[in-house]
């Protein structure tokens, strides 16, 4: 009996510790999908919390101190931030969630500063006049199209893709771009995604193709709806 005992006893820790590893090691960036990004979860503590606590508590989710270590209220704040914007509710702030905080992602895309121009110009050609986080969006639109399989590999490809976008059509992405869609194209770029992986957005006002209009909605930032 004793034996049979001290072999649970052993299996339960082995257990135990298959299912901590990726906790309590870079093993969690794979585990929960976030493979080579950054990763606060229940327990974690410094700078990255501390920011995360205060979106939170901005926005109104999150009522305790902001102390930069990642307690049980913190948690708490994480799922119900998650439950109320559409994301995966695990309390684990991985890129999306920390994409939808507005919070550097730590899953930059590399890009030549011709890319960086480039997206400009787009931002700049579609989305002027729209509030700067409407601008990040439309330079987010882009890249998630680079990494959907769908779409060329490229931001050029994706940008002068024939007929996928109308500053592109009309000539206005020739017009030069203001500092801020400098700015938005490196947000972009630097992982913030508004869009929560959108790759369409257009104009209900101005929109003449009917396809368009059967794409689900995903969320509005200013006069664009963001669709999948």
């Amino acid at each position: 009996m004793r034996k049979v005992k001290i072999i649970r006893i052993l299996i339960a820790v082995i257990i135990a510790v298959l299912l901590l590893y990726p906790v309590l090691t870079d093993g969690a960036r794979d585990f929960f999908g976030y493979s080579h990004a950054v990763l606060s979860y229940y327990g974690s503590r410094g700078a990255e919390v501390t920011n995360i606590q205060k979106k939170l508590k901005q926005w109104g989710y999150y009522h305790g101190k902001v102390d930069g270590i990642f307690g049980y209220q913190t948690y708490k704040a994480v799922r119900y931030f998650q439950y109320k914007n559409g994301l995966k509710v695990d309390g684990v702030v991985g890129p999306e969630t920390l994409s939808a905080l507005g919070l550097p992602t730590g899953v930059k895309h590399t890009a030549t500063s011709r890319d960086i121009d480039l997206l400009a110009h787009l931002v700049h050609g579609e989305a002027r006049g729209e509030p700067y986080i409407g601008q990040v969006a439309v330079a987010a639109v882009v890249l998630n199209r680079v990494k959907d399989s769908r779409f060329p590999n490229t931001i050029a490809g994706v940008i002068y893709q024939p007929g996928a976008f109308d500053a592109v059509s009309d000539g206005q992405i020739n017009l030069e771009p203001t500092s801020q869609s400098y700015k938005a194209a490196r947000d972009a770029m630097n992982g913030w995604d508004p869009t929560y992986g959108c790759i369409y957005y257009y104009n209900p006002q101005t929109a003449t193709s009917k396809w368009i209009w059967t794409r689900p909605i995903m969320l509005t930032i200013g006069k664009h709806n963001f669709a999948k």
